[in-house]
């Protein structure tokens, strides 16, 4: 399914608090059944066939029909766009974009770098996100004009990404190197690769969490859908951090994506892109 793209759909700032609250709840209802599969045996498929390997299992499919009830019932005006089930636009011209559980490889592997990805999208713009990372009991979360904050253990912290760093002392994250087998993308990603400091592999949508937390500087990916980066755009502007595609144009819509912690080391990084 590709997106509907139209004017942006107006939503307050009561709406968007309305919403986030929602998103809260279905993530509740999403973390019931993740927990309880994680790290438990479970049988895989192979969504990709032939082609690849694009794991699924019980839990994302569960875990997305759960959050779609309870948007349903809390917000039954607005569009779902999910990875694992049919979508729905019909509504107001909103929609939620959800990935029940990012980094289902990490999942089904018994590593705890994955979370379930809400976004809000308007149309246009992804305008509310939430990441909720279970094994450690950390929701992020963010709507424009709202903040960005993170839920420990029962504390709320504002996020902030670092706003002084530049590429020379950053720390990079990527999801694997193996996605880039297009030889001009791979080239680029090198280039900024090995321009960075610090360099660590996976985390997917966590990586971004952390950007947004201060611990993580770019973020480098591809072949993103928009369920996978959705959620996180709103996080990522709220906390001070920039997002876009490798042309710094809109990631709503996935593809080769780029976040970074400020505006200056974004330019500095999409200019690194772009060095044919």
């Amino acid at each position: 399914m590709t997106l509907p793209y139209h004017d942006p759909v107006p939503v307050s700032d009561a709406e968007r608090k309305r919403y986030l609250a929602a998103a809260e709840a279905a993530a509740d209802a999403a973390r019931a059944i993740t927990l309880a599969h994680f790290r438990q045996t479970l049988a895989v498929d192979n969504k990709a066939g032939e082609a690849g390997f694009d794991p699924v299992t019980i839990a994302d499919r569960d875990a997305e029909t759960a959050i779609r009830a309870v948007l349903a019932e809390r917000t039954p005006d607005i569009g779902f766009y999910g990875e694992e089930h049919a979508p729905s636009t019909d509504g107001n011209g909103l929609v939620w974009v959800v990935d029940p559980i990012d980094g289902t490889r990490a999942f089904v592997s018994g590593m705890p770098m994955w979370g379930t990805l809400i976004g809000l999208y308007d149309g246009r713009d992804a305008i509310l996100g939430l990441m909720d990372q279970p094994p450690l009991d950390e929701r992020f979360m963010a709507a424009d004009g709202l903040g960005a904050t993170l839920l420990c253990g029962g504390k709320r912290e504002s996020l902030h990404a670092r706003a002084d760093t530049c590429l020379a002392d950053a720390t990079f994250y990527c999801t694997t190197p193996d996605m880039f087998t297009d030889a001009t993308a791979r080239a680029a990603f090198e280039r900024v690769r090995d321009a960075s400091t610090l360099v660590r592999y996976g985390g997917d949508c966590y990586a971004y969490a952390l950007l947004a937390l201060g611990f993580v500087d770019v973020v480098l990916d591809c072949d993103l859908k928009p369920f996978d980066i959705m959620a996180l755009i709103p996080l990522l502007r709220e906390a001070g951090g920039e997002v876009s595609n490798w042309q710094g144009e809109s990631a709503v819509d996935g593809g080769y994506v780029l976040a970074t912690a400020n505006a200056a080391l974004h330019h500095e990084v999409l200019t690194l892109l772009a060095d044919n």
